[in-house]
């Protein structure tokens, strides 16, 4: 194992991205659930503003874990036009299921930070934060979405990493931090001695603790 928990994990992280401490251009993004009490300790750690950033993706009818696309916090949407074409996907086949992704969007979003206006990312150093990187497609999609904001940087950042994954989305972000890229990599819960689903509650805690929301509002 190479962190007890998340919490630990997140500390180690932050040790690997002082160098974006008290930065007033900085903004930490945790992708829910598991993303968030890792980016929690990074962002308290860099004294830097904490919020959530999700993504939905958007399954094929029939073949749902095929990905068409997804979309984001934010009101973006990325579309797989290869697979849209391939598979002559109709326009209001795309529709329905964005629509359908786009409520349970909301619906977490409302939940997570109450219908807050969504921070700024352009011109800014965004470091999207997430417990571990597998295939990495969450964060790929996350950092497309980003990307459309124009931000001035995008950093991914995470504990543990596949040796494959990080190097590919490398290529796509300015800087990528891992604390650690094990080989064989197994899964994103092997590194850990502690690996517990995060609850919609404990998010929403995180985010009260960050100032994010504020506690007395249901």
């Amino acid at each position: 194992m190479l962190f007890q928990n998340r919490t630990t994990a997140g500390q180690a992280l932050a040790d690997r991205l002082l160098a974006y401490a008290n930065r007033s251009d900085v903004l930490v993004l945790g992708l829910p659930r598991g993303g968030v009490p890792v980016a929690f300790e990074v962002a308290q750690a860099l004294h830097a503003p904490l919020d959530v950033f999700l993504v939905r993706k958007l399954g094929v009818p029939g073949q749902e874990e095929l990905a068409m696309g997804a979309i984001a916090s934010g009101g973006v949407r990325v579309l797989n036009y290869d697979i849209i074409e391939a598979l002559h996907l109709s326009e209001a086949e795309i529709d329905r299921v964005t629509a359908r992704q786009q409520q349970e969007l909301e619906r977490r979003e409302r939940l997570y930070r109450q219908n807050l206006s969504f921070p700024q990312f352009r011109d800014r150093t965004v470091i999207l934060v997430d417990d571990g990187l597998a295939t990495g497609a969450t964060m790929r999609a996350a950092v497309k979405a980003i990307q459309l904001q124009q931000p001035a940087a995008i950093v991914i950042a995470v504990p543990v990493a596949s040796p494959e994954t990080q190097q590919e989305l490398a290529t796509q972000v300015d800087e990528i931090v891992c604390v650690e890229t094990p080989a064989p990599f197994y899964s994103v819960g092997s590194w850990y001695a502690e690996f517990p689903q995060t609850t919609d509650t404990q998010v929403r805690e995180l985010l009260q603790q960050a100032g994010t929301v504020a506690r007395n509002v249901s």
